[in-house]
């Protein structure tokens, strides 16, 4: 790589996140260009098919999809984030797919327009760390002590459950204690706390409050100083 990486991202966007934390992982210096989606700039169009983010240029060549940027680190740099064993491999990216897929069942809920809807879909979140909670170990990460992709993919997914947990009657991860210690662990990750900025869980905050959904009704309203 004859020119330093670009990771092209969007401020709330939890898939840029997956990427940056690899980067991190594995020490490769990279610049991050943050972008407006509700404005996307010509230049971004032209490298994004979907025009979604993230986008690593590598060499000024672009790489779409979160999925496959992680794929592509791994194959470029050490340390390897994913097993050895080629089916504990595919198990790994079996299960990155499950929390793409509990991704969109968080978008899901937050973006219910009523209770009923808000009630089902928490339902299922629950049911997917369910599902979690049993096939984790004594942690601290997904496949024990060694830090991988599927830590990178989740780390993300737990952000939203900060927030999440400051609104009455959700507690979305009660009585799943495995789940809670490998959130912990992934929060105090390194890779994981510096993959967004200081002020990420307030701008969470006020894009789910802006959603005019189920959720945002639940939320406390912002107190404005006097």
């Amino acid at each position: 790589m004859s020119a330093p990486l670009v990771l092209v991202s969007h401020t709330l966007c939890p898939y840029v996140q997956r990427a940056a934390i690899v980067l991190a992982e594995k020490g490769l210096p990279f610049e991050r260009r943050d972008i407006d989606l509700a404005n996307k700039p010509e230049w971004f169009l032209k490298i994004s098919p979907l025009g979604k983010t993230p986008v690593l240029l590598v060499d000024k060549q672009p790489i779409f999809e979160s999925a496959v940027i992680c794929e592509y680190l791994e194959e470029i740099a050490l340390p390897h984030l994913h097993p050895a064993n080629p089916l504990q491999r595919a198990q790994h990216r079996a299960w990155m797919e499950f929390g793409s897929a509990l991704l969109s069942l968080i978008g899901a809920f937050y973006s219910a327009r009523d209770e009923a809807t808000l009630t089902a879909r928490a339902e299922e979140i629950r049911v997917r760390l369910g599902q979690i909670e049993a096939v984790l170990g004594d942690g601290p990460f997904f496949a024990g002590s060694a830090f991988s992709i599927v830590d990178a993919v989740f780390g993300p997914v737990f952000r939203y459950f900060d927030v999440f947990d400051a609104i009455d009657g959700l507690a979305l991860c009660s009585g799943l204690p495995k789940v809670q210690r490998w959130r912990s662990s992934l929060a105090s990750r390194p890779s994981v706390a510096g993959a967004v900025r200081a002020d990420y869980p307030d701008l969470l905050a006020r894009f789910l409050r802006a959603r005019g959904s189920a959720l945002s009704r639940r939320m406390a309203p912002v107190v404005t100083p006097a």
